[in-house]
């Protein structure tokens, strides 16, 4: 089978794509394009983090086999007590060689009754701060580096009040 030479078009079309696929050297003049390229622009590529959790470990934390290895309640704590609480139980967990650590952060406050009465302060009083922060907390470079996954709890564990914490091993510097 003999192969098709390359247009002049599909060729420059070809240099334009490896020249933004090296954005650390300096860009050329780049032709300009065509009316078909413009028209259907490419999502960006999705990221995709390996999780750290073979299939194995994710069925079994899903179905709530795995009891965990380590706790952490944040109940009742501020947002700045339980960020610091957080970040000490999991250096903890780590140190002490635990896999699996379970974080409670509540449910927060259940949204009012249709026929409750008007509350004026409702827009000042946030519901389920912890249970909102704890997962942006989780992927902050302080903590990301211990992290392998995070998954909401099984029912028995907690449920949606809940989080697993898959923690990565410690490796020897």
């Amino acid at each position: 089978m003999k192969k098709r030479a390359a247009t002049e078009e599909e060729r420059a079309l070809f240099e334009a794509v490896l020249q933004g696929a090296h954005p650390s050297e300096p860009a050329a003049a780049k032709p300009e394009a065509s009316a078909e390229t413009k028209a259907a622009p490419r999502p960006p590529p999705r990221r995709i983090r390996p999780t750290g959790v073979d299939g194995r470990t994710a069925e079994r934390l899903r179905k709530g086999a795995m009891e965990p290895d380590t706790k952490l309640d944040l109940h009742g704590l501020t947002e700045d007590a339980a960020h610091r609480a957080l970040v000490t139980f999991l250096r903890g967990a780590i140190v002490r060689g635990a896999r699996l650590a379970l974080v409670v952060t509540g449910k927060g406050l259940k949204p009012s009754a249709p026929d409750e009465p008007f509350d004026l302060e409702l827009d000042r009083r946030t519901r389920g701060v912890l249970k909102a922060m704890v997962p942006r907390w989780l992927q902050e470079p302080e903590l990301v580096r211990f992290v392998a996954d995070v998954r909401t709890a099984h029912r028995r564990h907690g449920g949606t009040g809940a989080l697993y914490v898959y923690l990565r091993r410690e490796r020897a510097h």
